[in-house]
């Protein structure tokens, strides 16, 4: 017996999320429907006017305004930025660049170079082991 398989669909809020945009600021059709594979496909390859403005002019969700900011999702909630932001805002913040923004900023980097250095050292490690086990 052959049985069809169903298109995959998800929550629109699952959606939002991996089109990068704010769910609140959709058309009302995506927000109260539900989407499938194909129609996510269909967005990301060929976005509609609506979609291109949120990812340009935004609200932006918290995680794309932290990525712009160049900060952590946390940085941002400690900041006391909790609502979705346009980009006018981020870029008013950058320009502003508060004193939370540079000591997040600030803290990202270290975080960043602390990454940097754990990978550096595991690959050390993983070609030290390689060439022990090579030896033996």
């Amino acid at each position: 017996m052959t049985q069809h398989q169903n298109s995959q669909t998800m929550k629109p809020a699952t959606a939002a999320k991996k089109l990068g945009v704010y769910l609140d600021a959709t058309p009302a059709d995506f927000q109260e429907g539900v989407v499938s594979r194909a129609k996510l496909n269909e967005l990301q390859a060929d976005p509609p006017a609506w979609l291109q403005e949120l990812r340009q002019n935004g609200p932006h969700p918290r995680p794309v305004v932290a990525a712009k900011l160049g900060i952590s999702i946390s940085g941002l909630a400690r900041g006391g930025v909790t609502d979705a932001l346009t980009t006018e805002q981020i870029e008013a913040l950058k320009d502003e660049a508060p004193e939370w923004l540079v000591k997040e900023r600030a803290t990202q980097s270290e975080v960043r170079k602390e990454n940097v250095r754990i990978k550096e050292r595991n690959a050390q490690r993983a070609a030290d082991q390689t060439s022990r086990d090579q030896k033996d």
